[in-house]
């Protein structure tokens, strides 16, 4: 098992008991792919994404994200399969608010009745009685943060939290003032965003959460990222003697303690790699390198 020190530490999400180890894993490509549909149908080996899960969990880590639109259905019937029935420590955080079109798409099922079959497909396909964690997804845009009220799809979440069928609420894809119209409704115990090295809209919004205890989880470590990024995250790397990703990572980790990263891969070397970025120290000149990649273009 990989020491708590290499897993990042850990983080106790607000007014809760859980403790998480701050690196995670995201099950996302878990799922397949068909022709040009991402997250798609199941992967070309079962029993490695299923092996991969196993390591996970054997490694130390107790995060990680799915989301039943994943596949759709893939995910999480995959987790299940591979770890069911769920060692005591393990929160698998999931998502909620899309469904995919038969042609690949991800379409916004923002209604009441939505929301409520999204829950109940997270348990049944989990073979859990209650979700941990939740987050609602915000999208009236599918890659970016867009303004626009929460407020409807946020109180049918809390309904069915006020049901028992869901402990704690996170937000994903969120703005600031979507944040604060949430937490007017239910106490939020997380967001997930877009946020790397290169992508740094969220800095002040980082701050503002840590400060009220809330987590953090980024999304896209290595995501839009220019030629002229990568080769400044290249070359830092070479000279760490670690690969890119485990630099990102372990830049995440050190840019605040309320960051909790969730890498996903489908392959078991890059699962190791990954979790061995959280054993790697950055040196305050090496940050400031990395810091300067968000005004390269």
């Amino acid at each position: 098992m990989i020491a708590e020190t290499m897993l990042g530490g850990s983080f106790t999400l607000p007014g809760t008991s859980i403790t998480l180890k701050r690196m995670g894993y995201g099950a996302m490509q878990l799922a397949g792919r068909d022709g040009n549909k991402l997250v798609w149908g199941p992967p070309r080996d079962v029993g490695q994404a299923i092996a991969v899960l196993r390591e996970v969990v054997a490694s130390g880590v107790n995060h990680i994200d799915t989301a039943d639109f994943y596949g759709p259905h893939v995910t999480n019937e995959i987790i299940r399969k591979a770890l069911h029935p769920y060692p005591n420590d393990l929160v698998i955080v999931t998502k909620i608010s899309a469904r995919r079109g038969e042609d690949g798409s991800w379409i916004p099922a923002f209604s009441a009745e939505e929301l409520t079959a999204a829950v109940h497909d997270n348990l049944r396909n989990l073979a859990l009685d209650v979700l941990d964690v939740v987050n609602l997804r915000s999208m009236f845009s599918v890659e970016r943060p867009v303004e626009g009220s929460i407020e409807a799809p946020l109180t049918a979440l809390a309904e069915l939290q006020q049901q028992g069928l869901v402990r704690h609420i996170g937000l994903s894809n969120v703005t600031p003032t979507q944040i604060a119209e949430a937490r007017k409704i239910a106490p939020i115990v997380g967001v997930q965003n877009l946020y790397n090295l290169a992508q740094r809209d969220d800095d002040a919004l980082i701050a503002d959460l840590a400060r009220d205890g809330i987590a953090y989880v980024p999304f896209f470590p290595l995501g839009g990222f220019t030629p002229l990024q990568s080769a400044t995250l290249s070359n830092v790397a070479v000279r760490l003697g670690a690969t890119p990703m485990q630099v990102a990572l372990a830049w995440l980790l050190q840019r605040s303690p309320n960051i909790l990263v969730i890498p996903g891969t489908s392959s078991m070397e890059h699962l190791r790699e990954n979790l061995k970025a959280s054993a790697l120290q950055l040196p305050s000149e090496v940050i400031a390198d990395l810091d300067s990649i968000a005004g390269d273009q």
